[in-house]
């Protein structure tokens, strides 16, 4: 039995059969773990909700702000953009059954000594306490309040992190930071405006996982959502967005051996 990290999939469906093919898996056999942003850009997003969801316990995908914004769009939170693919996927026959299973995705999957997630954690937080502030929000986007929890995925500005935040400033801030954080500023905060490669950082500014006193270190992080930074590895580190849904690659990774697979974008 293997376990295969895959990147930011991103409605790429064809591309992710062939990638299945190289790595040889077994849907009996072999586990699977998406990073998140099952959807968005790619013109197979149905399905992609559809394979996963029909992989039943095979299967550990974590949320991704794409697949946020899909649900914040079927709860009518956040208007569509010009660019939204998200037309046919919320025209389908079983989308109830597809929202359903992708509201319920949990945002923080761990599993000694890995932790997988979207975006990143914000370097003052724990392992312990980054699965903590997840089960908090997962259980809040599971209820009655999901509709006003979507809405912070529309804020201009969010709040700096603060143990002592409450309600939906403090839930807000966990939602976007696990599923939108790449840079952090000289206080801490979140800059979630920059999506460029490291070389173009803003002075003054830093990749969340190169903050000296990280308190999530123990861990090996696995994470996608920063298309510009590529397949990136590190000590306590990886990153699996090599731009897909851009035309790049998708990728995947073994844990058993650390072996990484890539294929190229075949979509039409």
């Amino acid at each position: 039995m293997a376990t295969y990290v895959i990147g930011d999939i991103h409605g790429c469906f064809l591309t992710l059969q062939h990638l299945l093919l190289k790595v040889r898996f077994s849907p009996t056999q072999d586990r699977l773990w998406l990073v998140g942003d099952l959807v968005g850009r790619g013109p197979r997003q149905l399905e992609v909700l559809r394979w996963a969801r029909n992989l039943g316990k095979q299967v550990v995908a974590v949320l991704g702000n794409h697949d946020l914004r899909l649900l914040g769009q079927a709860f009518e939170v956040i208007p569509p953009k010009k660019k939204d693919t998200f037309r046919s996927l919320l025209a389908a026959k079983d989308k109830a059954h597809l929202l359903e299973w992708l509201r319920h995705r949990p945002l923080i999957h761990s599993e000694t000594p890995y932790i997988l997630v979207h975006a990143g954690l914000l370097p003052q937080w724990s392992v312990e306490k980054a699965e903590k502030y997840g089960r908090e929000v997962e259980q809040v986007l599971r209820g009655p309040q999901a509709r006003k929890l979507l809405k912070s995925l529309t804020w201009k500005k969010v709040p700096a992190w603060d143990e002592r935040l409450t309600g939906f400033k403090r839930h807000g801030a966990i939602l976007r930071a696990m599923t939108g954080l790449r840079t952090i500023g000289p206080d801490g905060s979140m800059c979630l405006d920059f999506a460029g490669p490291l070389d173009e950082i803003p002075r003054g500014s830093a990749p969340w996982f190169s903050a000296p006193l990280r308190k999530n270190k123990p861990r090996t992080i696995l994470f996608g959502h920063w298309a510009a930074l590529g397949f990136y590895r590190a000590p306590g580190i990886v990153g699996l967005d090599s731009g897909c849904a851009w035309g790049g690659m998708l990728t995947a990774i073994r844990l058993e051996d650390n072996r990484v697979f890539q294929q190229p974008n075949v979509e039409t």
